[in-house]
């Protein structure tokens, strides 16, 4: 859904913590202003900032996109080959913990004050997306402690059973939480202050993080989806329904058009290239560009990790950015799609969590993954008839696993994820990877835990292992 919202992070109240004495506290304060942030600007302002840095560079195209083979480098290498600083993945943390559930905190604080369960309900729901994103990168995370941080400056960390298990708590809490006949809610720069919506969200929301924990904790997952066949609840049933934040023109354009306005680092990697082909996939043309100058292809992928020379030799005008749509401004960061939800479905009838239709549920999903991108309903039709698209009951993690990491193109950190915990595509590691052959299964932790939560950071690193990229993380049991 579309708001106008314009100097969004200027607006809102970025909280963060002081140690100001009271008196120097009352001379700083504006006799003017209000000393209380407004539960709207900081919706807004951790929806935007959350969205910006899950799309933007330092977690999605310098990392994530490259990881799962949707982008690749083709002039500073380094991150498609799996050289990085200790410093390369601080954004999702700082931004995930200083800017997004600081502020949803927040809101959940305002909404029992205000007796509004609706803010509390949607900070609930973005505030456990945030957390499956840090879980998801790193491993084992502050989660408890995190969530009142002006007691625990040093936040002990959580395991990563311990987050999924409180996420699918703090979400079956939120789903209570939200009614459409409720008081109304401002700054939902997601579904436009609809709750029915959002109700819809929480519920494919749990049902991403059940099959997260799928391959360990089977009986909970099992329960996860019976309390919500149980509360009568649905999920995102559209393409319309969508949890997405559509971007605007600058200064609130979509990251991925922002960086292409300046840089030319970036092309679409040969390894989903080759697959579209492969498929006769109608999406070609839309998650690819043409190449500058004429190839006998039009759509080039560069393959992943080369060293600089050998990139650079591909040609800048001979192979392929990734496709207009994903560069234009307005362009959406899709948080959880339509389709995405189907295959989810899919896969827990596949498991036998649910008496649904596996193979009806995975038609569904692709379909609606090519009508994201409004594929003629004839193209996709003749899609779906190919065999090496029809679905696979004997391999049900092979058949969901390659179309969802198709339909997950540009969600780079999503995408990652589910080719870690589904093991499909098979994918080869960088041509000049630094990881003896491995490609990155986690982010490593930020230099600045190292040195400013010393002791908690080392129980997580003794308690998961190495703070190494190939470190596997809980949930990726294969």
């Amino acid at each position: 859904m579309k708001i106008k919202y314009i100097s969004i992070l200027s607006a809102a109240v970025l909280l963060s913590v002081t140690s100001c004495k009271k008196d120097l506290l009352k001379i700083n304060q504006n006799p003017n202003g209000s000393q209380t942030a407004q539960p709207d600007y900081l919706l807004t302002a951790a929806t935007k900032a959350t969205s910006d840095t899950y799309w933007g560079v330092a977690n999605n195209m310098d990392a994530s996109l490259l990881f799962v083979q949707y982008w690749s480098k083709i002039q500073y290498t380094d991150p498609d080959r799996y050289i990085y600083a200790s410093s390369a993945f601080e954004e999702l943390w700082s931004t995930g913990y200083s800017k997004s559930i600081v502020n949803l905190n927040q809101i959940i604080k305002l909404a029992d004050a205000q007796g509004n369960a609706n803010y509390k309900g949607v900070a609930l729901v973005l505030r456990s997306w945030t957390f499956s994103l840090l879980t998801e990168a790193y491993g084992n995370i502050p989660y408890k402690q995190a969530t009142n941080i002006d007691q625990y400056l040093t936040p002990a960390y959580d395991s990563q059973k311990d987050v999924y298990f409180a996420l699918l708590d703090d979400l079956k809490a939120a789903q209570t939480a939200l009614d459409p006949s409720g008081k109304a809610i401002a700054g939902d720069v997601i579904y436009s202050n609809n709750i029915a919506s959002w109700k819809k969200f929480a519920n494919s929301l749990r049902l991403r993080i059940a099959l997260r924990i799928a391959d360990r904790e089977p009986a909970r997952a099992k329960q996860v989806l019976a309390d919500i066949q149980a509360e009568g609840g649905s999920y995102i049933s559209s393409n319309a329904e969508t949890a997405q934040l559509v971007y605007l023109d600058s200064p609130n354009q979509n990251p991925v058009s922002n960086l292409f306005d300046t840089r030319d680092d970036y092309r679409i990697s040969k390894t989903i290239v080759d697959k579209l082909f492969a498929l006769n996939d109608p999406r070609l043309s839309i998650y690819a560009a043409k190449t500058q100058d004429a190839t006998p292809q039009t759509y080039v992928g560069l393959p992943n990790g080369l060293l600089v020379g050998d990139a650079s030799n591909y040609g800048f005008t001979k192979t392929s950015k990734p496709g207009t749509y994903f560069r234009a401004p307005h362009a959406p960061a899709v948080i959880l799609s339509y389709a995405e939800s189907l295959f989810d479905r899919a896969e827990a009838a596949a498991r036998g969590f649910t008496t649904e239709d596996a193979a009806s549920l995975y038609g569904q999903a692709v379909t609606a993954a090519l009508a994201q991108y409004s594929i003629a309903s004839a193209d996709i039709a003749t899609y779906i008839a190919q065999p090496a698209v029809k679905y696979d009951a004997s391999n049900y993690k092979k058949s969901i696993g390659e179309q969802k990491w198709l339909a997950l193109f540009g969600q780079g950190l999503e995408g990652w994820t589910e080719w870690r915990r589904l093991d499909y595509p098979q994918l080869q590691p960088a041509v000049a990877g630094t990881l003896n052959g491995k490609i990155p299964v986690r982010f490593i932790y930020p230099g600045t835990e190292q040195s400013l939560n010393k002791t908690n950071y080392q129980s997580a690193v003794a308690a998961q292992g190495a703070d190494a990229l190939t470190t596997k993380l809980w949930f990726d049991v294969n």
